[in-house]
């Protein structure tokens, strides 16, 4: 099916004359369920919704306040549409637009679609994504969807369907918030169990106007659940509240995520020290594991006295956690236990006596939603590092997780980079194995055979920094971030007892010296560092690479994890070699004639596919180059294009033959961007008014391409792109 031509896209300005202008649309009139989006550019607000009844949805909306401030509307309609399509695609948007970072929302949190139905996967996400390409080409979006997934705005955006699990948990914390009895809350859960999601969705929940809550979700409990919601905004109007936020590098993150959510502003971010002057009707902590007490603080100690002081605690016995009890009439603490890492956090058993207290409810939260593996994945870890395997257990495998050993750091490195280049979010990082000596001079942290590395140059935000991708991260820049694929050194503070079975740790190879010192015990060191090394295997979403510089250790990983097997490169094979899954190569770098040409000559190369892309009649390989669509093509790639057959190609990535115009990049006729067009309807039917070829790149001095009518008959359009196939 031409997802394309399924769907229609139409601008309208939304005044009150819209509702005349609605009348000639056939969707409209005829009841069909259909999205909108209403927005401006100057205010920098949107709203996304769905409806069968546009006309009355759209009077309501020009006499609500907020959105009559609002100048245009976007109609999506289609045919293919129904009522789930409709839910769903609305969800997608606003997650989607959220991400994107070009507007504010006006939407509430909650009532995002998230449910199953017929060709969803098949067809309907391939049309939201060809519906989100043509919002980009007309600059309602700016960024693709493989961009939003990778940042921080998309991964902790409020605008999330919640699980059965999830809902449980809000519906739970509500009712402690309500209830006379209970003071605080305690949301346990592993990494990657949402807990930072959930935290986030609690504050877009309590800061957003009882009216706009979309309760579509909540179909069977929507009674019950809009009489909780309308009990806590009447308890709590307008209440003062904060999320504390221990680490001060994803603090930064966070604020950034609140600063782009409306109702939400980024001083609702805040250190724990922050909470002396204001008792807070709500604190929110998210990883309440990592509060500190008073050990190891280094020039924190002056500031921990000064709080410790202001609200009268011991500041000998006293913890953070003392801080946040004492300030906020409730508390919503996010905890787990086993991704505690220096002897400065908050000791277990403070936390277990504020769980046996009678005003304190317990929620747990167990789906693993950020590593595809699972928590199949995540209970092989936990059994990796204690050593509890049988001799007859098999190694961990999963079609859907890449979890891989190498015997060379290199290529390591090598394959870090590789999905940097094709995800993005892959980062090398490492146990306290080696004394931080870059910080202060021009040198190397992290020797290794002929392997020199740095460690992280910055901390906050390291992982979205520049150079992020050339050093080395520790685990007090990694927590709490997600990323694509994580590549971990295991350094020689940790190894192996053959004899006892057993992971041991040795101390004199640990250079954290405020995660060594005040340790009382080698078996409290070695709980540290084995959270330290569970939590960065816990940060990939896609895979995690391993590579072990002890001995025994690296011996006892490769009974239970794959070891790396270098891939052959794509090879281009001579016609007379053709082999199956095979598809013409065209060099156009040096194309002296036209497509055509190139197609009919005897000489023609070929390559072979990977196996997850059969090869097709219709298909082609040539190599992109140069910076123009670095944002989806890095330079140099060879890509897989099929032959253009025709129809809409709108918000696509083309390959075009311009007979009179030669590219930069290529030195030659072809160049490859994306295709917007404008057509002009008559008696006679359409044609194209102006056709603008766009790159996407991260260079501005690349410019739209712009072609009249006197330059249609000029250029062809030759190829659609599929997919990159390769880096080299």
């Amino acid at each position: 099916m031409n997802t394309r031509s399924s769907f229609e896209i139409r601008q309208y300005e939304f005044n009150p004359d819209l509702l005349q202008k609605f009348q000639s649309n056939a969707y409209v009139n005829g009841l069909w369920p259909l999205v909108y989006i209403l927005s401006d550019k100057a205010i920098k607000e949107a709203y996304i919704g769905e409806t069968t009844d546009a006309l009355s949805r759209m009077s309501n909306h020009l006499k609500n306040n907020s959105k009559n401030k609002l100048t245009v509307v976007h109609l999506i309609t289609s045919d293919k549409f129904n009522k789930s399509a409709t839910l769903d695609i609305e969800s997608n948007l606003i997650q989607y637009l959220s991400g994107d970072g070009q507007y504010k929302l006006l939407n509430a949190n909650i009532g995002l679609a998230n449910h199953t139905y017929y060709q969803k996967n098949e067809i309907y996400w391939d049309i939201f994504k060809t519906i989100w390409n043509e919002l980009k080409s007309e600059g309602i979006t700016q960024k693709t969807l493989e961009q939003i997934n990778n940042s921080d705005l998309f991964k902790y955006s409020p605008y999330k369907s919640l699980t059965v699990e999830q809902k449980d948990g809000l519906v739970d914390i509500m009712k402690g918030l309500l209830s006379k009895n209970t003071r605080s809350t305690i949301v346990e859960g592993g990494a990657g169990t949402g807990k930072t999601i959930l935290a986030i969705y609690l504050f877009k929940l309590l800061n957003t106007e009882i009216t706009d809550f979309n309760l579509k979700e909540f179909e069977k409990d929507e009674k019950g659940f809009l009489k909780l919601v309308a009990e806590l905004k009447n308890v709590y109007p307008n209440p003062s509240m904060a999320l504390v936020v221990p680490m001060s590098s994803f603090r930064s993150t966070l604020k950034k995520v609140f600063k782009n959510i409306k109702g939400l502003n980024a001083k609702m971010v805040i250190g724990p020290s922050e909470v002396t002057d204001t008792k807070y009707d709500i604190l929110v902590v998210d990883e309440s594991h990592r509060l500190r007490r008073r050990v190891n603080l280094g020039t924190y100690f002056g500031v921990f006295d000064k709080v410790s002081e202001k609200l009268k605690l011991d500041k000998n016995s006293c913890s953070e956690l003392d801080w946040i009890i004492k300030q906020g009439k409730r508390q919503i603490l996010f905890y787990d236990a086993n991704q505690s890492i220096k002897p400065s956090d908050a000791k277990k058993e403070s936390f277990d006596k504020l769980k046996s207290l009678p005003g304190t409810i317990i929620k747990t939260l167990k789906s693993q939603f950020r590593v595809k593996g699972g928590n199949g994945y995540v209970a092989y870890i936990d059994q990796l590092l204690n050593c509890m395997f049988r001799k007859n257990e098999i190694t961990f495998s999963s079609e859907n997780y890449e979890f891989i050993l190498f015997d060379s750091l290199e290529e390591m490195i090598a394959a870090i980079k590789k999905q940097e280049n094709k995800f993005g979010l892959s980062r090398l990082v490492a146990g306290y194995s080696w004394e931080w000596v870059s910080k202060n001079k021009n040198t190397h942290d992290i020797i290794i055979d002929n392997v020199k590395l740095k460690w992280n140059s910055v901390s906050n935000d390291w992982v979205n920094s520049e150079n992020s991708i050339n050093e080395v991260g520790c685990i007090h820049t990694t927590q709490g971030y997600d990323l694509n694929y994580t590549g971990i050194i295991f350094g020689n503070e940790i190894s192996f007892d053959k004899s006892k079975n057993e992971i041991i740790i040795k101390p004199e190879n640990y250079f954290d010296k405020n995660g060594k010192q005040s340790i009382k015990t080698s078996q409290e060191l070695k709980d540290y560092i084995i959270n330290i090394y569970k939590t960065m295997m816990l940060r990939g979403i896609k895979g995690t690479y391993i590579y072990v510089c002890d001995e025994n250790l690296r011996e006892y990983f490769k009974k239970h994890i794959s070891i790396y097997e270098n891939e052959s490169s794509y090879k281009i094979i001579p016609l007379n070699k053709e082999v199956p899954n095979s598809v013409p190569f065209y060099d156009l770098t040096v194309a002296a004639g036209s497509f055509s040409e190139l197609q009919e000559k005897p000489e023609k190369q070929w390559i072979k596919l990977p196996d997850k892309f059969p090869a097709k009649k219709d298909h082609f390989v040539c190599k992109v180059v140069g910076e123009s669509m670095n944002e989806e093509i890095p330079n140099g790639s060879l890509c897989l294009f099929k032959i253009d057959q025709g129809g809409s190609r709108n918000g696509k990535i083309v390959l075009v033959e311009h007979y009179d115009r030669q590219d930069p990049d290529f030195g030659s006729i072809f160049t490859v961007k994306y295709y917007h067009s404008e057509k002009n309807e008559n008696e006679e039917g359409w044609s194209h008014s102006a056709i603008t070829l766009k790159p996407s790149s991260t260079i501005s001095s690349y410019k739209d391409l712009i072609l009249d009518k006197s330059d249609v008959d000029s250029f062809k359009i030759v190829g659609i792109f599929v997919d990159v196939l390769k880096q080299e």
